[in-house]
């Protein structure tokens, strides 16, 4: 069957017009379901913690003074120790014979110097006579200053060997823990050789390594030991708290270069002696800026290029992008520092369905949750 070329054309147009003949209705965008949160004051306490290093407040290296065998070691391995308590003795016998002779030898000193000044006192006595000539005087005068620096040698010589003799009985020089022996009776020492350590155990440093922004921080800790508003708490390896706090003693002198940090030393009381030195443990750092901090659920904080914001609501029904400034996160909330009021709403609930203005459809606000 032919079909001419008008009545195809005219097909077409009808068809044409038909499928333009009118456009789709628009559709209008649903309000996004959301949840909000109303902005109040809330306790901003907040735990930071750092890596810790238990350390001795006092350690000593005990190492002998003279050499010799040793002849007697006094104390267990591991024994608590006290200040002036005998500890190891070396052999004394060449000690006391050097001794003895000092002894002697200053002994005979003292005789010649005694015999020196009876010359000398005679002398004197027959010089006002003029029965001696001035050149005897002078002689026995310069033989007494002679013998009187005699004795004063022989003094320093008996000095010497004593205190060698006294030596040679090594104490403890303070009170402690001593650690494991590191010779035996019998074994040959000599001047610096290592013999055992003592490290005083109660109470018991703690080092930590802070950054430098925290260093007015923790000046304020340190001029302010009594205040309410830090605490200072140890957690032992095994994940327990130590029962006793510590205190903030000292920063030291300068920042490390290759680190930026600066060691902070804290001191806790260990008269249980659970403190042991080289322990690697961790500092809880209690803060607390009162109850006067706004606090909003994490959730609600949206980044965009290391900036925050949050989705606020204002009238109508529209959500407005708000950027805040934020401070410490605590568990499920943030701190915020600036951009909101008490009482402002923010979307906590559906924030990634939103853009700025968009129309909400809202449920009740939730109320400020406990921390």
């Amino acid at each position: 069957m032919r079909i001419n070329l008008q009545s195809a054309g005219a097909i077409i147009l009808l068809l044409v017009l038909s499928s333009c003949g009118g456009k789709p209705p628009v559709q209008q965008s649903m309000p996004v379901a959301v949840g909000v949160y109303q902005v109040q004051t809330g306790n901003a306490t907040y735990f930071d913690q750092y890596p810790a290093t238990v350390t001795p407040l006092n350690q000593v290296e005990i190492k002998p003074q003279v050499s010799g065998n040793i002849i007697g070691i006094y104390f267990q391995d591991g024994q608590v120790v006290h200040k002036g308590q005998k500890l190891y003795e070396i052999d004394q016998q060449q000690y006391k014979g050097a001794y003895e002779q000092a002894v002697a030898n200053l002994n005979v000193a003292k005789a010649n110097l005694a015999k020196s000044q009876q010359d000398a006192d005679r002398y004197l006595e027959l010089a006002k006579q003029d029965a001696i000539a001035r050149q005897v005087l002078d002689h026995q005068l310069a033989d007494l200053e002679s013998a009187k620096r005699q004795v004063e040698a022989a003094q320093a010589n008996v000095s010497g060997v004593q205190t060698n003799l006294k030596y040679s009985v090594i104490s403890s020089p303070l009170d402690g823990t001593i650690g494991i022996s590191q010779v035996k009776v019998g074994t040959s020492v000599y001047q610096q050789t290592l013999l055992n350590t003592i490290s005083s155990d109660d109470p018991m440093a703690v080092d930590i390594a802070i950054t430098q922004a925290e260093i007015p921080l923790f000046n304020n800790y340190l001029q302010k030991q009594q205040a309410k508003d830090s605490t200072f708490t140890l957690v032992l390896p095994d994940g327990t708290i130590h029962p006793y706090t510590g205190h903030l003693i000292l920063l030291d002198r300068s920042v490390d270069p290759l680190t930026g940090t600066i060691k902070a030393r804290l001191v806790f009381p260990n008269p249980t002696r659970v403190l042991k030195p080289g322990i690697t443990t961790n500092i809880k750092v209690k803060h607390s800026a009162g109850d006067s901090s706004l606090l909003i659920p994490y959730k609600a904080v949206l980044e965009q290029l290391g900036e925050y914001y949050v989705y606020l609501l204002i009238k109508d029904n529209k959500v407005t992008q708000h950027k805040v400034a934020l401070g410490v996160r605590i568990n499920d909330k943030i701190v915020v520092k600036s951009g909101l009021q008490q009482g402002d709403m923010v979307v906590t609930e559906g924030v990634q369905k939103l853009r700025d203005s968009a129309s909400v459809q809202i449920g009740s606000p939730k109320p400020k949750q406990g921390n």
